[in-house]
């Protein structure tokens, strides 16, 4: 198809057309053929033409500026395939350069998002004309044509601002340095004309307002941006001397604008990218920065700590002011070092400028006004508090500082208080010394006021760790305003359980932990308040998550506290809450581990009802997820009994063919996991369960492995039933995965490979026959990953161990592959066998080796008697290994001969895995065979097969020192 690029394509405008309408007949064939027509040359000056045409439908004009747009984004570079042809891109900027009339405000900020990113890619080099039309376009008389033309001003500024490339910077500076003057002389005319019109009442305030804000943005990306050293710039002096002269005049002006709600809307926005101009300098150029620190610190003082600032506040203002006065002190650059040589004299200038401003009287006046205007519990806060206490009960937290009043004001003090704590902690203990000599339990301001103070001291809890007697004050005071039960005393009654958390990892005298758990019960019950109950659980939480928790203190409180907590999560109706519930309980059962299984059952008879109720809300699944995997582990094998409702779960959040695997599938897998590691037999419905196992490794994601882990469980677990139903495919899985995995998962592979054979030492070798080509191969093509080496020796090892045959039968089919005789390949992976024998450090593979090659010793072949000298050195080596010498005998430390099951954990904390596993090594050679009784077994074995004298002279080429090693082993 050519595209006709004098006007819209009829079948162009059609396709649109039907993409446009509701009816999914017309709808995916359209989409379809547009689809198509993406890569044709003059399919977007077609779509041009539509969107251009103030006539047609909006819906089609939409829909071509949105095609597009997203054709820009794929096709506008000159490397992308089908890129657009350059004549059509020059046709396109273009006429792009006249469309600056368009009606539909929508459509208009589409278009300018549009050419923003095609000046990402061309301007200003390849499209050097963008700018100063721009401009000149701003300066018409036509009001429709000067806004839309700031809009894509702004876009255009916006996408080239976000480009970091040296070269990038660059030419966005020099763009700059050429229209900075203009734009501020803009911003400035357009500001003083609505505060002209403003006081004239007249109707076309709003539009010159949206002017000003348009060009206030533009301004914003240039002087942020697009100046390397603002400081020098005398426009971006005079810019931010006048922007706080503009913040006096807009907020005076928002004040007087009561009623009118468009327009106070439109101020505050403009006060706000004011700010956030401020902002964005000091956090990008804070040295910079440094002339104005005193003036911004003056402004938030005045503004919201001075009755200066009454009426004309508004929140999104109050809280970028507060992060103006927590970006100065925080700041880093700020604060000089102790070697300043080389440094700029800037830093001294602003640590300097920034310490004179805090003065005693200033911070105390500042903290004094953060405690008692802007910590206390306002009336939106309450009623929150008694309309949806669950959103209220639960903190915000990450980044909500920067957009949120009560945690900024939080952040501020936190970050004053670090910085000039020897001022602010006589000011701040004082003040609590005050609130305890006159406490009022029916004063609501009192209370409030006292929440606002504790509030406070929790915050501060580690600089004050050397100043407060946090132990002595618990139990002279806050214990008992736990037990106050006036009718509003609920908020100081959460403010202390919340005021513990904050303390009890801090400064909290082990001993005193069953007093809090006492305190703690009667907060968590059902006729406490749900706010007071669920702050409690949290605190509980940070009790228990401390490094000096003890169970054993815990113990008399464990019953009450699981039935209060599982109590509190079935009456906590919000998702997120029981959520939050279920971690607490989850960590109480990670933490007192099998001390929970007496109480465990209470638990069950509510967790399949929330579970089936919570089909919408995935991540409340995954919370009982992690909450089921902790439980598992605290009941063992009692969780058998669990299994009716554990597998179910299991198998839905494992199952790739349903969309909850998304969110649930790895918490499921652990949950599979520790199911099978604490199962004592295996059953019908566990064995069902493998069949998600195949689709799982066909994601190859990083849950692979913990997916080996699970099927080695399953190995362990019921190996006459693995073997009958599963074997054949995990061997064809193994084959079919292992010349496609990086080393890591090679080794995965190898793991259970390993496995399979040491759990089936007769059928083992056989059913890795065809694989086991691949395991030789590894070695003899010089494998550079020691892990890997080690691995693939070891599997050799057991082979020649178990069936020789199968060893022999897989060099042969070595040798054909290569077209090499088999006593080449043979002799190859001797050589590297005794050259890296190294590469091997886990005891107990050394010791498989060793025996494997001592094994060696007695085969028929010239291969051996050739490397018999490098054999042997290896076989003494190992025998150093482990053999230690005890009441003057050499020792096999790897015998396990005679060891019982219920060698292990002393604890009883050992799962049925790790039972298993042991009971295997009890039947493994590594424990089982004497090395040095082997060792000389098989040297006897090659006397008799050789003769005498042959064998004194392969004995002969034996290193001396190491012949005289073995002699001492043979002692």
């Amino acid at each position: 198809m050519n595209m006709d690029v004098s006007s819209p394509h009829s079948r162009v405008l059609d396709a649109l057309t039907k993409a446009s309408s509701q009816d999914t007949a017309l709808l995916k064939p359209a989409e379809h053929q547009l689809k198509e027509w993406e890569t044709e040359p003059g399919f977007y000056s077609a779509l041009l033409s539509v969107f251009t045409n103030y006539s047609l439908d909006l819906n089609v004009r939409w829909l071509a500026v949105l095609y597009t747009k997203n054709g820009v984004d794929r096709y506008w570079r000159k490397s992308a395939p089908f890129a657009i042809a350059e004549e059509e891109k020059d046709q396109l900027k273009q006429r792009l350069l006249s469309c600056f009339s368009e009606p539909c405000p929508q459509v208009a900020t589409q278009l300018a998002v549009l050419i923003g990113k095609i000046a990402r890619l061309d301007c200003p080099r390849q499209w050097p004309t963008l700018v100063p039309t721009l401009l000149e376009v701003v300066q018409c008389d036509d009001p429709l044509r000067q806004q839309r033309s700031l809009l894509v001003l702004y876009h255009v500024t916006k996408t080239m601002a976000s480009k970091r490339l040296a070269l990038d910077r660059k030419a966005f500076q020099e763009l700059t340095s050429g229209i900075l003057s203009y734009i501020l002389s803009l911003w400035n005319h357009f500001t003083d004309r609505f505060l002209q019109l403003f006081s004239q009442q007249d109707a076309s305030t709003q539009d010159v307002l949206e002017k000003s804000t348009l060009s206030l943005k533009v301004l914003r990306k240039l002087i942020v941006f697009g100046v390397k050293e603002p400081h020098t710039s005398s426009e971006v002096v005079l810019c931010v001397d006048v922007v706080f002269k503009r913040l006096k005049a807009l907020l005076e002006c928002r004040k007087s604008l009561a009623g009118n709600g468009q327009l106070v809307e439109l101020c505050e926005k403009h006060v706000s990218l004011l700010m956030k101009l401020l902002l964005d300098l000091q956090e990008q150029h804070a040295l910079s920065y440094t002339q104005f620190i005193c003036a911004s610190l003056q402004f938030v003082v005045a503004y919201l700590f001075t009755e200066a600032g009454v009426g004309l506040l508004f929140e999104r203002f109050t809280v970028q002011c507060l992060n103006m006065m927590k970006g100065i002190i925080s700041c880093s650059e700020y604060r000089p070092a102790r070697d300043m040589t080389g440094k700029s004299p800037l830093i001294l200038e602003a640590y300097r400028i920034k310490m004179a401003f805090f003065t005693a009287d200033t911070l105390i006046e500042i903290c004094r006004r953060l405690l008692s205007r802007y910590f206390l519990l306002t009336p939106p806060d309450l009623e929150i508090w008694e309309n949806d206490p669950d959103d209220f009960a639960i903190d915000e937290g990450g980044e909500a500082w920067k957009f949120s009043l009560r945690p900024c004001t939080e952040v501020l003090f936190l970050t004053l208080f670090r910085d000039f704590s020897v001022t602010l902690t006589p000011f701040l203990l004082g003040m609590v010394n005050d609130m305890q000599n006159a406490n009022d339990p029916n004063s609501f301001d009192c209370i409030l006021e006292k929440d606002a103070l504790y509030t406070a001291m929790g915050l501060a809890s580690f600089e004050l760790f050397d100043e407060m007697d946090f132990d002595n004050w618990f139990t002279s005071c806050l214990i008992d305003e736990l037990k106050v039960k006036a009718p509003m005393y609920k908020i100081i009654r959460r403010r202390v359980v919340w005021l513990i958390g904050q303390w009890v990892g801090v400064k909290m005298d082990v001993r005193l932990r069953p007093a809090l758990y006492e305190c703690l019960q009667p907060l968590l019950t059902g006729e406490e308040d749900m706010v007071v109950r669920i702050t409690a659980a949290t605190t509980l939480k940070l009790a228990i998550d401390d490094f000096q928790f003890n169970v054993e203190q815990f113990m008399p409180y464990l019953e009450s506290s699981f039935a209060l907590l599982f109590q509190l999560l079935k009456d906590v109706s919000e998702c997120d809450t029981k959520m939050h519930v279920l971690h607490v309980l989850s960590f109480m059962i990670e933490r007192c581990g099998s001390h929970i299984r007496p109480y465990a059952p209470t638990l069950l008879q509510y967790l399949p009802l929330l579970w089936m109720t919570s089909e919408e809300h995935n991540m409340l699944r995954c919370a009982i997820l992690t909450t089921l995997i902790h439980l598992v582990q605290g009941l063992g094998t009692s969780s058998e009994q669990l299994h009716d409702f554990l597998l179910p779960v299991v198998q839905l959040s494992t199952d790739t063919s349903l969309d909850p695997h998304i969110y649930l599938l790895e918490d499921g897998l652990d949950l599979w996991l520790v199911t099978l590691h604490n199962a004592t037999c295996t059953s019908p419905e566990l064995l069902r369960l493998f069949a998600n196992m195949n689709p799982l490794l066909e994601l190859g994601s990083e849950n692979v492995k913990t997916c080996f882990k699970i099927i080695q469980a399953y190995l362990l677990l019921g190996p006459e039933q693995f073997l009958q139903h599963h074997a054949v495919a995990v061997v064809q899985l193994c084959t079919d995965m292992f010349a496609d995995m990086r080393s890591e998962g090679l080794v995965m592979i190898l793991h259970l490979v390993e496995a399979v054979i040491r759990v089936f030492p007769a059928e083992g070798p056989c059913l890795f026959e065809n694989f086991l080509p691949q395991v030789l191969s590894g070695v003899t093509e010089h494998e550079d990953d020691p892990v890997v080496l080690a691995m693939n020796l070891s599997i050799l090892a057991r082979v020649i161990l178990q069936c020789n045959s199968i060893f022999l039968s897989t060099v042969q089919r070595v040798a054909n592959a290569t077209a090499k005789p088999a006593d080449d390949v043979f002799r190859k992976l001797l050589d590297i066998w005794t050259d890296r024998i190294n590469c091997i450090t886990q005891p107990e593979r050394r010791k498989i080796n060793g025996l494997a090659v001592t094994s060696l010793l007695s085969f028929r072949s010239q291969v051996i008697l050739d490397k018999f000298a490098d054999l042997v050195s290896v076989v003494v080596e190992v025998m150093h290994d482990v053999y230690r010498e005890e009441d003057g005998v050499q020792v096999d430390t790897l015998m396990l001969a005679g060891v019982g099951d219920d060698a292990g954990d002393e604890d009883g904390l050992d799962t049925e895995h790790d039972r298993r596993k042991r009971l295997l090594s009890l039947k493994d050679p590594v424990h089982t065979v004497c090395l040095k009784d082997y060792v000389q077994s098989q040297l006897q074995c090659c006397q008799q097969l050789h003769g005498e004298q042959v064998f004194d002279s392969l004995m002969a080429a034996v290193d001396k020192d190491v012949k005289k090693q073995l002699q001492e082993f043979f002692k």
